[in-house]
């Protein structure tokens, strides 16, 4: 399809929307980059079509097209040429990084459970024109299509995989109650970051962790040789049973946090974070748990609980030491996982209570699939590159 052919009327356009509802954005989508594109060709070459002028700095050179993938489905774009050939037009990215923010914007719509009227002010905004409430459910269908899609894409060869989980309030049979939204990340080959899965359930814990574990290796998921979580109730089982044998660090941060449970007086906080640190932040395992050691008989007799837990639980965060030292900062707490949970938590409090599980899952996998493609198209997180 050509540049002239795709040239729609902006009245036509909005006609076309008011009849077929947000099914119609990919159609905006690919006219505005068009003109965006063919505008970028003509500033480049300093001239118009068929225009004649001395300033004139190359030649057009035809359309070619290009099909890309986006969250409204595969798109095909008009690229403007130049005989030249050192042209390429930027506003393909860019028209693109709009369609993602535009994505998200009718994610967060359809979740809210907002009136009618509420929905009618944002579509307006977004399209031009209020949208009827059939139209908007339809695009929430196409919507979900694409975000079971990549929540069941394939996976791959993952050295560290990071777990952990967060509670969204959910209306359910006239009660609220709180749903499990258990994530997985991962570092890959690549030494690049990825969201890997999502759950949201009510089921019982470990039966929800397993199934989400399980659903990890059914989608191709191997090679992980490091797993990084707190102690979350159920997962410890479910992660024995599911990665049997693959070495597992308790984060630290949370570790850290744990040992307040255990301290009798307020004034000992300082002094045992302190001590807990120093063991962290040694240099070698040997040196860590000659730390332990000693911490452990400091509070044998002040504090024998606490003594008594550290002997147990500080040894689970220590399996970091294991591997390479310029990793180890990276991998020693789920922290990775903890700032999307913030993240989800920023764009979750103004909905509060989700009508169900389906409009929490739908806004979640938005939000994670947004920051999982910003980590894959940015800087390496990990080197794996030896020398």
């Amino acid at each position: 399809m050509t540049y002239q052919q795709d040239c729609t009327l902006p009245e036509e356009l909005l006609e076309q929307i008011a009849t077929d509802g947000l099914e119609a954005l990919p159609g905006l989508i690919r006219i505005l980059v068009n003109e965006a594109m063919r505008l970028e060709r003509e500033q480049h070459l300093g001239a118009g079509a068929y225009e004649r002028t001395p300033t004139r700095r190359g030649y057009a050179n035809g359309y070619k097209p290009k099909t890309m993938k986006t969250r409204l489905g595969e798109i095909e774009f008009s690229v403007p040429q130049a005989r030249e050939g050192d042209f390429y037009p930027d506003a393909l990215e860019k028209g693109l990084r709009s369609e993602r923010a535009l994505t998200l914007a009718l994610a967060e719509m359809y979740v809210q459970g907002v009136s009618t009227r509420r929905v009618a002010a944002i579509t307006e905004q977004l399209c031009g024109i209020a949208v009827s409430s059939s139209q908007v459910s339809r695009a929430t269908g196409l919507l979900d299509e694409v975000l079971e899609a990549w929540r069941n894409r394939q996976l791959g060869e993952i050295i560290y995989l990071y777990l952990d989980a967060r509670y969204e309030k959910v209306r359910i049979d006239g009660q609220i109650r709180d749903a499990a939204i258990l994530m997985a990340a991962g570092v890959g080959v690549d030494g690049k970051r990825r969201i890997l899965g999502v759950s949201v359930s009510l089921s019982e814990a470990q039966l929800h962790w397993r199934a989400f574990l399980e659903s990890l290796i059914e989608r191709g998921l191997r090679g992980v040789q490091l797993i990084i979580s707190d102690d979350h109730s159920g997962l410890r089982k479910a992660r024995q049973a599911v990665f049997t044998g693959i070495p597992w660090q308790r984060c630290q941060f949370h570790l850290q946090q744990n040992a307040s449970q255990y301290v009798l007086r307020k004034k000992m906080l300082k002094t045992v974070a302190a001590d807990i640190r120093a063991i962290f932040n040694a240099p070698d395992r040997e040196q860590a748990e000659v730390y332990l050691r000693q911490t452990v008989l400091k509070y044998a007799d002040s504090a024998s609980g606490l003594a008594d837990w550290l002997e147990t639980a500080i040894p689970e965060g220590l399996t970091v030491f294991n591997f390479p030292e310029e990793h180890r900062r990276r991998i020693r707490t789920s922290n990775v996982l903890e700032r999307v949970s913030q993240e989800i938590k920023r764009r979750t409090r103004v909905i509060r209570i989700f009508p169900n599980e389906a409009s929490c899952l739908r806004l979640v996998s938005a939000v994670l699939m947004e920051i999982s493609e910003d980590w894959v198209t940015g800087r390496i997180y990990l080197n794996f590159k030896s020398g």
